[in-house]
């Protein structure tokens, strides 16, 4: 079943330095077009895969808040047109720039049913964000969660980079105070990693890029945690952490592998055992849907084995980990039996921990998770 939808707003007024995401310049874009093309992809989405009600529904990006508010209401009637869901039961973000959220937009969504909106911070270090090539500074960040508390916003989340460009310890504390002092219960907190085809790849390729080492970005993630819990925020997943009942539904629908929609230049979907992976190019994308096409380049149909593999690197995400009933009840086979032999190695190496309902990362897991997840793929 459907659990979740994913629509992408590909346009920005500046591009960061660290985004690998789908998007262009808006400048010279033909928005007015690519939303109408996003009408279309809906309505032969839904038609051809049908759902009764989706739990969630994100618009990312890019960046939404870059669309003006005729446009914001285009898409969003859309939405509600043909996406099955009932709004005051389903969890609806979007996702923000500090700097674009004017009360009239905030407005706008909230008449249109949107209850979450998640806010990309990154820092309240005026100077970095200047470096990562961000456009707001720390008193937009101030203005937008006022303004969107005064509309009616109760959920909110805000997102934090850590291990950027020239960043301390003590930066990333104070970051991590200010968080605490705007009130919201949400807060996503990521380290940087480089992309390829950014800004900060090419000058780390240069050799003009300045990071935090491996230790000191490990330190920034341990007092991240230590910080949240002291806070009152229980971390759920590896760099997300909230106050209770405001854990990001939409986000847990991938975590727990679940199939969700995906609409729009570059978005992903998974749907009846098949992902998808739609054309990035805004212009290609417009153009399969004028012929009457479903914009998928490339689709993939998942078989047990894979699906196995991917219960476990994205459940134990999950702070939680991965259950065993929930496994048995997807896979009819047991969690040990399929990968007995990784969770014992795992185990032996400190960075799992067995209860007797699930699998889950240790504390030291939580900082190697990568290695973890790597082996749970392709066992034989």
């Amino acid at each position: 079943m459907i659990q979740a939808a994913y629509l992408h707003i590909p346009f920005c007024t500046h591009i960061c330095h660290y985004c690998d995401f789908n998007k262009v310049f808006l400048k010279g874009q033909p928005v007015a077009e690519y939303l109408q093309a996003m009408e279309q992809e809906m309505k032969r989405t839904v038609a051809q895969f049908p759902a009764e009600r989706v739990q969630t529904i994100f618009i990312g990006g890019g960046t939404p808040t870059a669309l003006d508010i005729r446009q914001l209401d285009f898409l969003l009637e859309n939405i509600h047109r043909y996406l099955p869901c009932t709004v005051d039961k389903v969890e609806f973000t979007v996702e923000a720039n500090p700097n674009e959220l004017s009360r009239e937009k905030l407005q706008c969504l909230k008449d249109a049913g949107v209850n979450r909106l998640s806010i990309g911070v990154q820092t309240f270090n005026d100077t970095l964000l200047r470096r990562i090539g961000r456009t707001h500074q720390t008193r937009d960040v101030w203005q937008a969660v006022e303004t969107a508390k005064a509309v009616g916003f109760t959920n909110i989340s805000i997102d934090l980079i850590y291990g950027l460009p020239g960043q301390t310890l003590e930066q990333l504390q104070k970051d991590l105070a200010v968080a605490f002092s705007l009130d919201v219960p949400h807060i996503s907190a990521y380290s940087l990693i480089i992309e390829p085809k950014t800004v900060f790849y090419n000058l780390m390729r240069k050799g003009k890029l300045s990071l935090p080492s491996q230790d000191e970005e490990a330190e920034m993630y341990e007092e991240t945690m230590k910080q949240m819990q002291q806070h009152g925020y229980v971390q759920y997943e590896l760099s997300n952490y909230a106050r209770s009942g405001f854990e990001s539904q939409h986000n847990l629908t991938y975590w727990n592998n679940e199939y969700y929609y995906g609409i729009g230049a570059g978005a992903h979907s998974y749907m009846n055992g098949i992902r998808n992976v739609n054309i990035g190019p805004v212009k290609k994308y417009i153009e399969l849907i004028e012929k009457g096409q479903l914009p998928y380049v490339e689709r993939h149909e998942v078989n047990e084995r894979e699906r196995m593999e991917e219960e476990m690197f994205l459940g134990l995400r999950k702070i939680e980990g991965v259950s065993k009933q929930r496994f048995y009840e997807k896979f009819h086979r047991s969690l040990n039996d399929v990968f007995g032999d990784v969770i014992a190695k795992e185990k032996a190496n400190g960075l799992l921990e067995e209860t007797e309902t699930h699998v889950r990362l240790t504390h030291r897991g939580k900082l190697l998770g990568n290695v973890v997840f790597e082996a749970f793929l392709h066992v034989s």
